[in-house]
């Protein structure tokens, strides 16, 4: 049963999340509140895990909460389900697409489906950063207005910021970034 959950989850994931693999966030968040399979704490693991290694994020994090909830099978099963609608809707579109590729309408579609995945990419940094920089809990049930800020990943993200803009360090490329952010986060016990 849980393989079917598992497939039907991630299906619907990869038919809406139109932008990628960050386009998903929304739709994890989602799964995560219905099904109680991760925290938000490890679904912020998730995306610093997924960006750190090699593969599409999206693929990643399916592979991931499927193996947690359903071991290699699981994991497959997510994977697939995750991938499933876009080889389907490829196929489909692919088919007629050339045909019609002049067409207005076809053309409207996909102008129209560039800010939608924008604000779904925006809308998942966003959670992201929240995630990463805060602690809203400590806010509301302690009044702590200092202690709800995770100063040590908010001075790197300024830090790494100012790095990156620096005219010595602009033609680096962002892979050394990630690299050393992983390093430094495993040095100063981030997280």
């Amino acid at each position: 049963m849980i393989y079917l959950q598992l497939y039907y989850e991630f299906f619907k994931a990869g038919l809406f999340a139109v932008g990628g693999g960050l386009a998903t966030l929304p739709f994890l968040y989602d799964i995560a509140d219905r099904t109680g399979w991760y925290t938000y704490e490890q679904l912020a693991d998730m995306i610093a895990i997924s960006e750190s290694t090699p593969g599409a994020i999206g693929i990643n994090m399916a592979t991931y909460v499927g193996h947690l909830n359903g071991g290699a099978i699981g994991g497959i099963v997510a994977t697939i389900g995750l991938v499933s609608p876009s080889i389907i809707i490829i196929l489909i579109i692919g088919r007629f697409l050339t045909k019609f590729r002049e067409n207005n309408y076809v053309e409207s579609v996909f102008y129209g489906l560039r800010p939608a995945s924008t604000a779904l990419i925006a809308a998942s940094g966003f959670s992201v950063v929240w995630l990463d920089l805060f602690d809203l809990s400590r806010l509301v049930e302690a009044n702590d207005w200092i202690g709800f800020i995770n100063w040590k990943s908010l001075s790197l993200a300024i830090i790494l910021f100012l790095v990156m803009r620096h005219r010595y360090f602009k033609d680096l490329h962002p892979v050394l970034f990630i690299a050393l952010s992983a390093l430094i986060g495993i040095l100063f016990k981030f997280g």
